[in-house]
């Protein structure tokens, strides 16, 4: 009689085991995703199937990593303006819907986004350097990023250069540089559809 009750307390047991493991796991996912992204706000969604933009679409095709695009929105001209690290620049009118949405494009108008060749993932990137600017400064004054062809960003003044193929880290810093550990680059929540398909970027 007591051999089912003894099954019956290991089942209950095991059953516990695995529910505190998958706590566990779901803790520390959020932890990561805290530390990855950050909170700065940020919201920005495009329907590429309606602006049909080749320099976008060229940042958004998983089969060519490597290619990542800036993108800025202009609200008084009411249009985005796209520039990739190909050379391609263009710009899309706001389209009905465009306009009635609220835009908040990262810490200072713009984010950078793109397939990393490395790893394959989608990222989304704060187009400022995270090193030297500051959003609380007055004036606010742009350290912007300047994007090369292998997938390297550099800050002009601090003169780090980042990875944008492999989540943004640090791979060139000058002699002297006295910070044992700088920032990576600033990343958001990113997610694409495909080359003409929706782009959404948030915090």
């Amino acid at each position: 009689m007591m051999k089912p009750l003894l099954t019956t307390h290991c089942s209950l047991l095991t059953t516990h085991c695995s529910l505190l493991t998958i706590l566990l796991a779901l803790l520390l996912t959020a932890c990561a995703d805290n530390y990855t992204f950050s909170s700065h706000p940020c919201y920005l969604v495009i329907d590429n199937a309606i602006h049909q933009n080749p320099t976008l679409a060229a940042s958004m095709n998983p089969v060519s990593p490597g290619t990542f695009c800036l993108v800025t929105a202009d609200e008084a001209r009411h249009q985005y303006r796209f520039e990739n690290n190909a050379g391609q620049r263009s710009v899309a009118a706001f389209t009905a819907i465009d306009m009635r949405v609220t835009r908040d494009v990262g810490m200072n108008n713009g984010v950078i986004v793109g397939y990393g060749a490395l790893t394959g993932l989608f990222y989304s990137y704060d187009r400022e350097c995270p090193n030297c600017f500051d959003p609380e400064a007055i004036p606010v004054r742009s350290k912007p990023l300047t994007m090369y062809g292998d997938g390297k960003a550099e800050c002009k003044v601090c003169h780090r250069q980042y990875d944008m193929n492999n989540g943004g880290n640090v791979i060139y810093a000058p002699e002297g540089d006295n910070d044992k550990k700088p920032k990576p680059l600033t990343r958001y929540r990113g997610s694409t559809t495909g080359p003409f398909g929706r782009l959404a970027v948030s915090n």
